[in-house]
């Protein structure tokens, strides 16, 4: 079977009573037969059955052995960070999302957890990053927001080599995508709110570990901390797994039409999408990926803060919101919301500039988006930087 009908029929009838839908168990405790004596579960923090087959299926979706579910993607992340003791080092993507960047800098750093960013376009500088207190390597690929590249396969290989775990966040990609355990990770996360919730309406975050042992561990920061998924939410989950497959395939003819068409806008500086040519990593990502995603970045040639805040607060269609990944469109200004937890100074390095805008292309009619696109260049056409009034008044307005 190809892996989209894989997975809708990895989803269980209920055995009790042959419902096509799985079962919300809205229960806090479970009567039990004898102390310890159970049908397997006993409390809901600790396991419970909607959460339970939303584990089992995006197990098998990543090829995993375990999966646990998180009440949103930071708390998956912290619970692969909790594996690693005082006086362990992190190599991370450089180019991170905020949250992963707060939580690894503001909070184990003082834990003594050393961090080191680094690009990861280039395995060889992985590499030469590592020392003998390197336990982890930290990837987001795509990366958020300027979608750089970095070879699973190869890095894999150096994690390996130097005994450290290989963690994978996939959220851009999506299991529809790209399956990083397969090419040689150890874990994935994801910040299951966006593409395999896909419908903005609920946050949750994932943890998958290649091997049992592993799984273990997790499974076990998750009930002893305690940020767990509550099953109306898992629920949501699987609701939107089932149409996993056909949203990201939309998505992505509509990305890459749109991102075509910004590489040739006039007041477009730089295009970032890894399905154009253009990008460097086009080749490993077309290797290593079924496709390329819904998010499309872009900076202009008039690199202003003021100016990019004036486009992003201007489209119809693309809502100006945090997150990505729903069906709807929706437009950020990384250096103000994603990114803004990150030093200007960092975040410029890691290619974040002041006029950086993200777009998280939804499954509308792409001559809508592209016309709102257009609509949205032609009425900031006569700003230009030395007219700081303009902007000031525009975005106060």
């Amino acid at each position: 079977m190809s892996n989209a009908t894989q997975l809708l029929h990895s989803i269980p009838i209920d055995p009790l009573t042959g419902a096509l839908a799985v079962p919300i168990y809205q229960t806090s405790t479970f009567v039990q037969e004898a102390p310890g004596v159970n049908k397997g579960f006993d409390y809901s923090r600790t396991n419970n059955p909607t959460r339970a087959t939303l584990e089992k299926i995006i197990a098998e979706l990543e090829h995993g052995a375990t999966g646990a579910a998180f009440a949103s993607g930071l708390a998956a992340i912290d619970a692969v960070v909790k594996l690693l003791k005082s006086g362990d080092e992190v190599i991370a993507v450089d180019d991170i999302y905020g949250g992963a960047y707060r939580l690894f800098t503001q909070v184990y750093e003082q834990y003594g957890i050393s961090i080191k960013f680094v690009d990861f376009s280039n395995p060889e500088n992985v590499f030469n990053a590592i020392t003998d207190k390197t336990k982890l390597i930290w990837i987001e690929t795509p990366t958020n927001p300027t979608l750089k590249i970095a070879d699973i396969a190869a890095i894999a290989k150096i994690a390996k080599a130097n005994h450290c775990l290989l963690c994978v966040d996939n959220t851009f990609a999506s299991p529809a995508l790209q399956q990083p355990l397969l090419l040689g990770a150890d874990l994935v996360v994801h910040s299951a709110t966006k593409y395999l919730g896909g419908h903005s309406d609920v946050i949750a975050g994932i943890v998958v570990a290649k091997d049992a042992t592993l799984g273990a561990r997790i499974k076990f920061f998750q009930n002893a901390c305690g940020a767990v998924l509550a099953p109306f939410d898992s629920w949501l989950i699987i609701r939107g797994l089932e149409t996993l497959y056909l949203r990201l395939k939309q998505h992505g003819i509509n990305a890459q039409a749109i991102a075509e068409y910004l590489e040739n806008h006039p007041a477009v500086d730089k295009v970032f999408y890894p399905g154009l040519p253009s990008h460097p990593n086009h080749a490993i990502a077309k290797k290593q990926s079924k496709g390329f995603g819904g998010i499309v970045s872009f900076s202009l040639k008039t690199d202003e803060l003021k100016l990019a805040e004036v486009f992003v607060s201007s489209t119809k269609i693309f809502k100006l919101a945090e997150s990505l990944g729903g069906v709807k469109s929706l437009i950020s200004h990384p250096a103000n919301m994603t990114h803004k937890s990150i030093p200007s100074e960092k975040r410029k390095a890691a290619g974040v500039s002041d006029s950086l805008i993200r777009l998280s292309v939804g499954i509308e009619e792409v001559e809508d988006l592209i016309s709102d696109l257009e609509n949205t260049f032609a009425s900031i056409s006569h700003l230009h930087p030395h007219k700081k009034a303009v902007l000031e008044t525009s975005q106060a307005n």
